[in-house]
């Protein structure tokens, strides 16, 4: 539930951020530095924050980071009007974020049984998104009404109320028992990457995946204004087509998906690649929207297989690191992205930015779906 609730209030947030730098810069490049700084974080704090996840009472540390996070939201209802405010609060948003998702992540077999995470991690999945169809659009027309101060309180509310509804949780309170501290102590989520062959290609398909990805999910409003010829709402109907799609994958598939599945966690790699083809091929809004209902089925089928195949290979005690080197892997190749497509696409059509990153999707897929990998739970020792 605080989890929903949490990325129901991200709505707001997501529009909210993007339409404000690139009101504030008019360029591509500005937006992409927004996102920029929501990488950052990951890539100072992961392998720590993974750490602590597995040492210490997760709970608590899911509570300060939604308290944290609710502090940061709040400057912008404050103060609005400064690119480099926003820069920072993309910062300390992502720098909680990075607190709470391994955490979290980690959390969820101690909540439920093995045979029911792929279940839970569906009806977690399920109900963020509904509440992303009918907030992402709220969210255009109140900043168009109000402003992007409005939006930001919404997200600071929901954070807070996350904090309120983690307090009463009575998992996660008591913290594991580690003996190797240190830089060893960080590194045991990557050794335990490399010791199983699934996890490792998976690593592999992240990085190629997040070189698309974080240039074309930065650079939507880009495409929203350039080619689709949208504003701020017809952005926020976007982002609510992906949502609609991604609530609906795991309500219509969920019978499917199975962890550690090679279908199911490289196959939505393949859907996601033709939707960018389609993006840049075709300037009709609602053909746009209706490919972005099939690349928000795919990345929710593919996120809950990815989710549960970590949360039952990998033992209890790194699970948290594991997480961690996962969103490292991410953010890195997402980084790079940001900055190669942020700089092309106000030199070269933003179309283009879309063929490159569908060409890296497919290919993540035939990395994934083409090679034989035998797998094997990870033992705890």
């Amino acid at each position: 539930m605080a989890h929903s609730v949490s990325r129901a209030g991200d709505a707001f947030n997501t529009v909210a951020l993007v339409v404000l730098v690139f009101d504030l810069t008019g360029t591509g490049l500005g937006v992409a530095g927004a996102v920029m700084f929501e990488v950052l974080p990951v890539l100072l704090l992961g392998p720590v924050a993974g750490l602590a996840a597995d040492r210490l009472p997760r709970r608590r540390l899911m509570v300060g980071a939604d308290v944290l996070r609710t502090g940061v939201a709040l400057v912008l209802v404050a103060s609005a009007a400064s690119v480099g405010v926003a820069y920072a609060v993309a910062f300390g948003l992502s720098a909680g974020a990075v607190v709470f998702n391994p955490a979290a992540g980690s959390l969820l077999p101690e909540v439920v049984d093995e045979d029911d995470v792929v279940t839970a991690n569906s009806a977690m999945w399920t109900t963020s998104v509904t509440a992303q169809i009918a907030l992402a659009p709220l969210a255009g027309f109140v900043i168009a009404a109000w402003g992007v101060e409005v939006a930001f309180a919404v997200n600071a509310a929901t954070f807070g109320f996350s904090a309120l509804l983690l307090i009463g949780l009575r998992a996660g309170r008591a913290p594991a028992d580690i003996t190797v501290r240190g830089w060893a102590g960080v590194l045991a989520g990557v050794q335990t990457v490399r010791a199983d062959p699934l996890l490792t290609r998976l690593a592999i398909v992240q990085v190629l995946a997040s070189l698309s990805a974080g240039a074309t999910s930065g650079l939507l409003v880009v495409l929203a204004d350039r080619w689709l010829g949208v504003g701020a709402g017809g952005f926020g109907t976007l982002l609510a087509a992906i949502g609609a799609g991604a609530a609906a994958g795991p309500l219509l598939l969920r019978r499917f998906i199975n962890a550690s599945d090679k279908r199911w966690l490289f196959g939505p790699f393949a859907v996601r690649g033709g939707v960018d083809l389609t993006l840049a091929t075709v300037a009709n809004p609602v053909v746009a929207g209706g490919a972005l209902v099939a690349y928000g089925m795919s990345t929710s089928t593919g996120m809950i297989a990815y989710q549960s195949t970590l949360q039952t290979l990998v033992p209890a005690d790194t699970r948290g690191r594991a997480f961690a080197f996962y969103d490292v892997l991410w953010n890195s190749a997402r980084l790079l992205s940001l900055a190669v497509g942020g700089a092309l696409v106000d030199i070269i059509d933003i179309r283009l930015v879309y063929v490159v990153s569908a060409g890296l999707l497919l290919a993540a897929a035939a990395v994934g779906l083409t090679i034989h990998i035998p797998t094997q739970p990870i033992a705890d020792e």
